[in-house]
Parts: C-alpha cells; structure tokens; sequence
C-alpha cells in the first residue's frame, strides 16, 4: 500500500507543483489511512470499502482530532483514490457516499483599510524594505493566495500593462490586475535584485522563497505595527471584502480570487452584510436589527 502512496505523493509534487507542505499533510493523512487498514488485515487498495474509510474517521475523532482535521483527511485520501482510478488501479471509488463531518460554517477574518493601510505604509523597514512591500502589495493589492506569490516569476509580471498571470489551484491559470503602489514596489525590488527572470523571490541557493517564510514575514510585519493575527489569507480576505464593499461584482470578483465556485465566493457577501447591520443599528436608535 505505501507504494502506491509514496507515488501519489511524487505525483503530486512533481507533476501538479504542490507545494511542500501541502504534500506533507497529504503524506501525513494517506500514512494514518494506510496504517489503520493494516491493523484491518488490508493490504490492497482493491480490498478497500467504504466501511473501511468511515471506522478509520471514527477512529481519528475518537483520538481527539478536530472534525476539520477529519474533514481533511477524507479529502486526502479522495485525492488519492481519483488518483488511482486515473491510474487503472482501482476501478470504482470506495468513497463514494462517505459523508465528512459537518463543518460549522467560518466566516473570513477581514482587516479594516485603515489597518491595511498601516500596514502597508508602516509595515516594510530595514534591508528587506523592498522585497516586503512587494509581497504585501500583491497579497492584498490583487488578493493572492500565499502559495500563488511564491510561485511567481518576473516572467508572470507584467508591469506596463499591469497584469499578473497566476498559477492557481489546480494549475488553473488567470489574469490579475495590480495597482500602481505594487507597480512602484515592484519596480524598485526589481532594481534592487538585479534581475527581470527567474523567482520574483528567491529563496536560499537556487530555490525561491517558501510558503512558510513568505507566512512568517507578514505576521512579523503586522506585528510591528501592531496587528496580531494576520496571515497572507488574512490579507487575501481583507481585499475581497474592500472589493465588494466598494461594489465589484461578485462574479468578477470571483475570477479574481480563482475560486472555482461561486459558493465560496458568496461568503464574503455574507460579511459586508453583516457588517451593514451592524453599522445600521449603531448608527440608529430605531434600529430593529440585533
């Protein structure tokens, strides 16, 4: 079984450019899944059922795992069976009709623009100065996900016509628009590198800048002037709520972030209107909303 395993885990991160970890937690939860069918005498994913995939999520959450953490894993070992119903392995999917864990429905954090802009401003000082503010101009300015931003080259940037080409999820490709200040920023960390190809971050050696670092620097950066608990996605979601705050149209927005449905999109209306209400009844005293 762990054959089959350790190849769909070369797959992904050769072939689909998963990011390194993102193949660690797939690593992480097929190893768990692999592990309890082997205590079920298992040895072939051919032996695989249903029955199977439900006592092992049973069996996490008996372990203390948070119903997220079980959802992830079915959707780990998912991946890994489509992979193997692709690969002529296995002809029909053992998932199929297993039901996750309900998930309760999480609303995205969103930073107020004032904060951002602070942030923005205030946050990039010292040596890395440029390199900073490019990376906090593209997580918010054009709303990219963290793993998007480090996947880019100077070869993805378009600066006169001001468009970023992305490599999304599922190796989905899109356009993205970037403003002026990103421009500016890019141009300067452009001169200060001394290159126009290659990684627009590079990282140690001849590699580029992980996820991890790119994470570490905007939680540094926040802190410095005070805000706690901002992540790259906490940037990406504040830009999402400034857009349709300021009346973007949600299907274009939806392109923007590459979201494949429009569900996911949607709740980022259900923030504004949120905070709608809530301005409302502070704002007035007949107010009936709570």
């Amino acid at each position: 079984m762990s054959t089959f395993v350790d190849a769909f885990l070369e797959y992904i991160k050769y072939s689909r450019g998963r990011s390194e970890n993102t193949v660690a937690n797939y690593s992480v939860d097929l190893n768990q899944f692999v592990d309890y069918l082997s205590t079920q005498g298992i040895s072939s994913p051919l032996e695989m059922t249903a029955s199977h995939v439900r006592a092992f999520l049973r069996e996490m959450m008996s372990y203390g795992y948070a119903q997220a953490s079980a959802a992830r894993k079915l959707s780990s070992i998912r991946s890994w069976i489509d992979y193997l119903i692709r690969s002529g392995v296995l002809e029909k999917d053992p998932t199929a009709g297993v039901r996750g864990p309900r998930l309760p429905q999480r609303l995205p954090r969103a930073l107020a623009y004032d904060d951002v802009k602070r942030l923005l401003e205030e946050g990039p000082r010292g040596k890395t100065v440029r390199r900073d503010s490019v990376i906090l101009e593209l997580l918010y300015s054009s709303g990219l996900r963290v793993a998007e931003l480090v996947a880019l080259d100077w070869e993805d940037i378009d600066l006169e016509e001001r468009w970023i080409r992305v490599r999304g999820k599922g190796d989905k490709e899109r356009l993205v628009p970037m403003g002026r200040y990103a421009v500016q920023a890019l141009l300067a960390w452009r001169e200060e590198l001394g290159a126009s190809t290659g990684p627009l971050f590079p990282g140690q050696g001849s590699g580029r800048m992980t996820v991890r670092t790119a994470h570490r620097v905007v939680t540094k950066l926040a802190r410095s002037v005070g805000l706690s608990g901002v992540t790259p996605h906490v940037l990406r979601h504040s830009f999402a709520t400034h857009m349709l705050e300021r009346g973007a149209n949600l299907r274009v927005l939806q392109e923007l972030l590459g979201h494949e449905s429009l569900v996911t999109t949607q709740r980022y209306l259900k923030i504004t209107t949120d905070q709608l209400k809530r301005s409302y009844a502070a704002a007035y005293p007949r107010a009936e909303v709570e």
